[in-house]
């Protein structure tokens, strides 16, 4: 136990200023099962599947069914996402894709940066059902109608609002209130809303059991499929009945990197998860990070801004674009890249996309915190070893704004993450059929077997939603538990920054006044954000020790909960 005079009121995030060493709280603790979502509904949902004898998957699918009740402004059944999963009895690491593309009728001169966010043409096909029942029908354990029960049921029933959902709700109504079909979808009093409110979804409840009892067929091939597609048509959307009824989520083979001995995967792309791996690649060659250091934090930021700048350039959807992984994560560029580096003054920012004239905005009426980037992620782990990490989204809030006919389901805007000037010559340009440069990224970290067969086990999983934020985020969770000696809960509290394209660097006030100096001299464009901002994330992941044990940690920047046993 640290004393009171040994605690630096100057120090970043020091250890010994709560009772659990660095967090506000402590971590989730258990040996059978661990969930860490963004939402306590969604964290119970998975907890009981596992007492239940469900295992990691079936628990996977219960909490994302449950968030697309709980924090339906996310994600859900129209958007989309990506996987990690480790199998322990097959020791491997398998991604499972499900991020969909553009419709096959997507052209670039049908959008602007107004129907590309809100409205029927924003939405790409939907994947997340795909995902959902693929990890289910491959490794699932218990029925898929028992897997969702309480997600169908809380959908019908109601759930409290937190503080939190309120003001997502409340906030967003004005998208909500453009489209008939989506007013209709969420049953609550208006007047007096707030925190312990309670939000119905009962048209949602009934297409969560048709596809508990039909699956994908159902929700692709079947009459839900039918009643989504049309209901779309009928707004104005350009989804064909056939390429939604051909959509399957596909299996992936992950990207990695060793970073201080350890073994870091993400998925590779579509996903934009290479990011975190060059930027890992870069620090490496700094042989003492020094958690806390003005010095540090500029080389991180240094870090963060190659490894986003050559993201933007080069990616894209692989099918139709050549992405340089084998040069963009060699040793011998990060070495390079990493010499380029001043102590002295910053590179600054690079733009978060290839159209650098383009800097998103909030939709009309929305202020920018409840709006861009609203994403969610969760991680499941069982007694047996198997581990599931999900990011999943819709985009912004409630993704387009629209509810395909009564089906009670929001449409992603993922088409918003496309770039659409058509005289634009970015590997990340709409088109038919086209995957998006998505920066949905889970990761997990990997050390060697305690048995000498020179197999790994998996550390740590985690990751963040958090739109392009997400690249950096996770790279500093990765550096606070590498570098830093965090568990997993001081990790994902420790305060972070995040850049931004019109150049700003924003940091939580956390950061002490003499480090922003630091920054600001050296040439950042700093701006201080409240000490917990969800800007800059809402993280959560589950470490494994090496007593056979498991930690949960959860982000308190947003409603998320972990939960063991």
């Amino acid at each position: 136990m640290y004393n009171v005079d040994e605690i630096d009121p100057n120090s970043l995030f020091p250890a010994g200023t709560s009772p659990h060493g660095r967090s506000t709280r402590a971590p989730a603790v258990g040996k059978h099962g661990m969930v860490a979502s963004a939402h306590p509904y969604a964290s119970q949902a998975g907890l009981d599947v596992l007492r239940d004898g469900g295992n990691a998957i079936d628990a996977a699918v219960a909490v994302a069914a449950m968030l697309n009740v709980a924090e339906p402004y996310m994600s859900g059944v129209g958007g989309i996402g990506i996987a990690m999963v480790y199998i322990a009895k097959e020791k491997r690491t398998r991604i499972l894709n499900f991020s969909a593309h553009a419709p096959n009728a997507a052209q670039p001169e049908m959008y602007d940066n107004l129907n590309a966010e809100t409205g029927p043409i924003s939405p790409l096909v939907p994947g997340n059902v795909s995902g959902w029942t693929t990890l289910h029908d491959t490794y699932g354990s218990l029925s898929l109608s028992r897997v969702m029960r309480d997600g169908i049921r809380y959908a019908d029933e109601g759930i409290v609002l937190s503080p939190f959902n309120a003001d997502m709700i409340e906030e967003n109504l004005v998208r909500i209130d453009r489209f008939d079909s989506s007013q209709k979808a969420l049953v609550i009093e208006r007047t007096g809303m707030g925190a312990g409110s309670v939000l119905r979804q009962p048209d949602l409840a009934k297409s969560l059991a048709a596809i508990s009892e039909g699956g994908q067929k159902e929700f692709y091939e079947g009459m839900l499929g039918d009643r989504i597609q049309a209901g779309l048509k009928a707004a104005g959307g350009i989804i064909s009945r056939e390429e939604l009824a051909a959509y399957r989520a596909y299996w992936q083979e992950p990207l990695s990197t060793n970073y201080r001995g350890l073994e870091v995967r993400v998925a590779p792309p579509n996903s934009s998860g290479f990011q975190i791996l060059e930027t890992l690649n870069i620090l490496s060659n700094f042989d003492e990070l020094t958690y806390g250091s003005s010095d540090t934090l500029h080389k991180l930021v240094e870090a963060v801004y190659i490894a986003a700048d050559d993201r933007a350039k080069y990616s894209g959807d692989p099918r139709h674009v050549e992405i340089p992984l084998d040069r963009l994560l060699s040793a011998e560029y990060a070495a390079d890249r990493a010499a380029e580096i001043s102590m002295l003054e910053t590179s600054g920012p690079p733009a978060e996309r290839w159209n650098r004239s383009r800097v998103d905005h909030p939709p009309a009426g929305v202020k920018p915190q409840f709006a861009n980037g609203l994403t969610t992620h969760f991680v499941t782990a069982d007694a047996e070893g198997n581990v599931v990490t999900i990011t999943q989204s819709l985009g912004s809030a409630f993704g387009s704004a629209v509810v395909a006919g009564d089906t009670g389901v929001f449409m992603n805007n993922m088409c918003k993450w496309f770039d659409i000037d058509p005289d634009s010559a970015s590997p990340n340009l709409i088109g038919p059929g086209k995957q998006e440069d998505f920066c949905i990224a889970p990761a997990q970290i990997y050390e060697d077997a305690d048995d000498g067969s020179g197999d790994k086990k998996i550390r740590l999983s985690i990751a963040t939603p958090g739109s392009w934020g997400i690249l950096h985020t996770t790279a500093q969770m990765m550096h606070a538990h590498i570098d830093g000696g965090m568990n997993v809960q001081e990790a994902i509290e420790a305060p972070r920054f995040r850049h931004y394209d019109n150049g700003m660097l924003l940091l939580e006030n956390r950061f002490p006044e003499h480090m922003r100096e630091d920054l600001a001299r050296r040439g950042h464009r700093v701006h201080v954000a409240p000490d917990w901002h969800n800007a800059v994330g809402g993280g959560q992941g589950i470490q494994f020790t090496e007593h056979g044990t498991m930690l949960g940690g959860a982000d308190p920047r947003r409603d998320g909960v972990a939960m063991g046993y």
